[in-house]
């Protein structure tokens, strides 16, 4: 029997990508960074570069680039095969549409009784505007998010007075969730990642104005990852049936803990800068222990290929 072989899925070799190489390395296993942008299909299944016409024993999605509808549809379609095989995806693909379609992931976790901020998906602008004017007229605000988006970039809060952009500049959704103010006056929340249905490290985001986003310029501070924050993680990551994820909490000005986010392929260059657990050692054991639990029968097929 062969080296285990993992595929990252990635567009580009960066810091999280030697990371994880390296610690699945330490397990005896390697890593091929591969762009699923660079993947397709042929005659008899999904083709992935770099493992010489074969199926790798398991993947860790990290990104998943940007395209044409086609290009991503493709993309995932690439992954639904993987798993199909029996290669173990981590995230499934089921779980990353889940989450990066925000309307699908506030769907899961109302559905899931996990307590989050009033959300609203419509296609319409004067249902949207009746939306927004009836938060304006409880004295709240919206926030205003891209459907599919990430890093904090294209938000816009609507406070009252102000009005919904024309639908060509929202791609045509309008997706609004109630905002929710700190609630100590500052602008922070938590960032909870959870591998393998336990939190395994937090911390607190502080930013200098309502987007609280790292790349946006969020300052990070160690935080413990039990208790509530744990286990309303713990709950987000599991309505959206990812494996690993980033979760994101604030507390309301009422003191409630409620779920802002649940990203199914979170950077961690921030985090780990304030933990001292080794996040990339731990993505790359739930991947091994996810191939080990698969079917060996499975496993010697994708070798031969």
């Amino acid at each position: 029997m062969g080296r285990t072989r993992i595929a990252i899925f990635v567009d580009g070799a960066d810091w999280h990508t030697r990371r994880l190489t390296a610690a699945f390395a330490r397990r005896g296993a390697k890593a091929v960074p591969v762009s699923l942008g660079a993947c397709g299909f042929g005659p008899d299944g999904p083709v992935i570069p770099g493992f010489d016409g074969a199926l790798p024993d398991a993947c860790l999605v990290r990104t998943i680039s940007a395209g044409s509808f086609e290009q991503v549809t493709v993309r995932l379609g690439v992954l639904h095969a993987l798993a199909h095989a029996g290669v173990p995806v981590a995230n499934s693909p089921a779980a990353i549409e889940r989450c990066v379609d925000k309307s699908a992931t506030a769907f899961r976790l109302a559905a899931a009784g996990v307590p989050t901020p009033r959300t609203w998906t419509v296609a319409d602008h004067v249902q949207a505007s009746s939306i927004l004017a009836a938060l304006h007229a409880e004295g709240g605000a919206a926030v205003l998010k891209p459907l599919f988006g990430s890093q904090g970039k294209g938000l816009r809060r609507l406070d009252p007075g102000m009005e919904l952009p024309v639908p060509d500049e929202v791609a045509g959704v309008y997706h609004l969730q109630e905002y929710v103010g700190a609630a100590d006056g500052g602008w922070f929340d938590w960032r909870v990642f959870v591998v393998d249905g336990r939190p395994l490290a937090a911390m607190v985001r502080q930013g200098d104005h309502w987007i609280t986003n790292v790349k946006q310029g969020a300052r990070c501070h160690p935080a413990s990852p039990g208790g509530i924050l744990g286990e309303l993680a713990v709950a987000a990551a599991a309505a959206a049936g990812a494996d690993y994820a980033g979760v994101d909490v604030i507390r309301a000005p009422d003191g409630r803990f409620l779920v802002l986010e649940v990203n199914s392929m979170p950077a961690w260059r921030g985090l780990q800068a304030v933990t001292p657990v080794d996040v990339a050692q731990a993505l790359a054991d739930l991947v091994l222990a996810r191939l080990a639990s698969a079917s060996p029968a499975s496993g010697e097929a994708r070798r031969a290929g």
